[in-house]
């Protein structure tokens, strides 16, 4: 890996696509470049129209373009949590490395040894996460190279998800005119980044309140264990106050992101605005506690389900509580919305850099970092120049070196690597 590296992610959500520009120096993210447009012919997660989203993702890359004046070629992609599974998996190699040290190859065979088994057709694998490694007897080993040993198992969690919805993802980027660094799903990428060490390992629920639905994951161990979605989000709020207030839906997101309170009892009686009824050149005049009780109706329902869908997933015990982003996040009084029903500890998160301090962001800034930490582990480079200008030239490439525990990118066959492959060919 260079000293610095420039990423860019690219998270198509229901109501918005976010493209980040990001330069990753030291083990710090430093943000470069933001795009951001309203998404079109994306439902619940689901793509439902090519071109419109294409052409929603070009505006977004033209948009963090014009800002740093760079060109970009590839993203890291993130995909839902619409339809996946997660399958516990187990690989195990003799280890064929001088001395019986364990090499970069060896660990290159393991993984492939634990995705070797038979998907679902109907199911395309996204990521493979190692759990745990064991050499010979000893176990709960994180990195096993350079240890000595003869056998060399690794215990996974394979995620797969839709084939379809991952073919109409990729040929969405491909018609955009991007290729694909990384695959990632959004939850894991995003919770990795989002939750402490402690809630990580304590059990905490990462739950990501977007526009067209509500993304749940499941983290303990510090690992993920479960994911799930319910079918519903912030769009849901802004047609109640559509309805309500018999304006735009346009008019009615304004209002909910300018005056919006999801808690009644904070809301204010003194904060009045003046709404024009649809279709009319009448106005109507209304509090923020009038359409917190509005907001606040819906929240609850959308937690509730949550609660229904952890229950669902088998999910009883949450001692790190939960963590709270996406862009209905940031409105005020959702954090106390969410302790009266859900019953635990809540925290928001935002991210904290310059030009994305705002949960919606959180996914598009967890792919990045999610990518850095792993491309570190496995001392992988970009092949192809993320972003390209008149005045950059390619980066130097430096030389996989065995004691620096890193893996060697030709030798390896990865996950990604196979989904890169998979992506080129499908479009051939």
């Amino acid at each position: 890996m260079n000293h610095q590296d420039i990423y860019i992610s690219l998270d198509i959500g229901s109501s918005s696509i976010k493209v980040l520009i990001g330069e990753m120096s030291d083990r710090q993210l430093h943000v470069i470049g933001v795009g951001q447009i309203k998404s079109n012919g994306i439902r619940r997660g689901a793509i439902v129209d090519i071109d419109a989203t294409v052409q929603s993702i070009k505006k977004a890359v033209e948009q963090a373009e014009r800002m740093t004046g760079l060109t970009i070629e590839e993203v890291v992609l993130g995909v839902p949590a619409n339809q996946t599974v997660l399958q516990s998996v187990k690989g195990v190699v003799a280890v064929n490395g001088d001395g019986r040290e364990i090499s970069d190859d060896d660990l290159a065979r393991v993984l492939e040894s634990a995705q070797s088994m038979v998907t679902p057709p109907e199911k395309e694998i996204v990521n493979l996460i190692p759990k745990r490694f064991t050499v010979d007897l000893l176990s709960e080993i994180k990195d096993p190279r350079g240890m000595i040993g003869t056998r060399l198992e690794v215990d996974a969690t394979m995620i797969m998800t839709s084939k379809t919805l991952l073919h109409n993802v990729l040929r969405c980027v491909e018609r955009a005119g991007l290729k694909v660094r990384e695959i990632y799903l959004q939850p894991l990428a995003a919770g990795y980044y989002a939750l402490t060490e402690d809630e990580k390992n304590q059990g905490t629920a990462y739950i990501d309140l977007g526009g067209g639905s509500t993304t749940i994951a499941v983290f303990e161990d510090g690992l993920l264990t479960h994911t799930g979605v319910v079918g519903m989000g912030g769009d849901q709020i802004t047609k109640d106050l559509s309805i309500v207030l018999e304006t735009s839906t346009e008019q009615a997101e304004n209002i909910k992101k300018q005056y919006g309170h999801a808690f009644f009892d904070d809301a204010s009686d003194e904060q009045l605005f003046e709404v024009q009824v649809d279709g009319t050149s009448a106005t109507e005049q209304y509090s923020q506690r009038y359409i917190a009780e509005i907001i606040g109706a819906r929240v609850e329902e959308i937690l509730e389900y949550v609660l229904d869908e952890l229950s669902r997933l088998g999910v009883r015990d949450l001692p790190g509580g939960v963590v709270l982003t996406g862009g209905v996040a940031q409105l005020e009084g959702v954090g106390q919305v969410a302790r009266q029903v859900m019953q635990l500890r809540v925290r928001i998160h935002t991210p904290d850099y310059i030009g994305v301090r705002d949960p919606g962001f959180t996914t598009a800034v967890g792919l990045i970092r999610y990518a850095h930490s792993d491309d570190e582990f496995y001392g992988r480079s970009s092949e192809i120049q993320p972003v390209s200008g008149p005045t950059q030239s390619p980066p130097p490439k430096k030389q996989s070196n065995a004691t620096e525990k890193k893996v060697n990118h030709k030798s390896t066959t990865t996950i990604i690597d196979k989904a890169k492959k998979f992506f080129n060919n499908f479009f051939e």
